[in-house]
């Protein structure tokens, strides 16, 4: 089964000593693209030296809204440089989270405010964390009042992406009429191993629901693994476990969805650099 990663932490400093070996088994699972994304300067620029080293990954820059109260003027000048390397596909990890709040809320909605701004100024999608506490709404309405705000969904997303989803709800968490939202706005949705767990039924009803040129899959290594997965380290080989539960609640083939994965990922991070 051909496999995508469109989310994985691999410049975490869990993967620190031994990424070379991870990378190795994700390509004998049959991973042919991972995208790693930075949650803040250090994170971005250590996800594009890890690109530069490995050309079959991509990268991500931007602030997670865990960081938005701690990033400086200076970090943020350096991530809209990034923005524009050819290592580099989306900006994110962005979004907002009420749940932890590790960031005051005015902070994180000025952060992703910035990160929206610069996805639609580079025409690399932004990817979106969201959580609200458990079962609350309030970020996902959040997100969706910023992103049409934004233009996403409207004339200023078309202009900057075309037919090209905009940006990506990462690790999918909440309501299927979010879902049902998100999808009516043109964006892709991923699926992480987070859909096994305990008030995430929901996931189960939106993975049918998202078209299959807009349907991602991810770890968010080293977090989120799935049963079967270590839980002291997820890593990419595990995607496939999640990409299984996708392809049997869909009803098609495993190796069918493998290429259609392999396709929306291409068509949602498209880059100019051989692999």
């Amino acid at each position: 089964m051909r496999l995508i990663d469109s989310h994985a932490h691999l410049n975490a400093d869990r993967f620190a000593d031994d990424v070379e070996l991870v990378l190795g088994g994700a390509r004998l699972a049959g991973l042919e693209r991972i995208l790693v994304p930075g949650w803040n300067a250090h994170s971005s620029e250590r996800a594009m030296d890890l690109a530069a080293r490995w050309p079959w990954l991509d990268a991500a820059v931007g602030v997670h809204p865990h960081d938005a109260a701690k990033v400086t003027g200076a970090e943020w000048a350096d991530i809209g440089t990034w923005a524009r390397d050819e290592r580099v596909v989306a900006i994110g990890e962005t979004g907002l989270d009420s749940d932890r709040m590790f960031s005051p809320w005015d902070a994180q909605l000025d952060n992703l405010r910035a990160n929206l701004a610069l996805a639609l100024a580079t025409g690399k999608p932004a990817i979106l964390h969201c959580r609200s506490r458990p079962g609350e709404r309030d970020a996902q309405d959040a997100l969706v009042d910023e992103l049409r705000a934004a233009g996403f969904g409207g004339p200023a997303a078309r202009a900057a992406f075309g037919d090209r989803a905009a940006a990506v709800i990462h690790s999918f968490s909440g309501p299927v009429d979010y879902a049902e939202t998100v999808i009516a706005m043109g964006l892709a949705v991923s699926f992480s191993g987070l859909v096994f767990r305990r008030g995430e039924e929901p996931s189960a009803e939106a993975v049918a629901l998202v078209p299959g040129a807009r349907l991602l899959v991810e770890t968010d290594s080293p977090f989120l693994s799935p049963p079967g997965a270590p839980r002291s380290r997820n890593q990419p080989e595990y995607v496939a476990i999640t990409a299984r539960w996708a392809a049997a609640l869909r009803g098609v083939g495993e190796d069918a969805l493998g290429d259609a994965l392999v396709t929306a990922y291409d068509a949602t991070f498209p880059r100019a650099r051989p692999r």
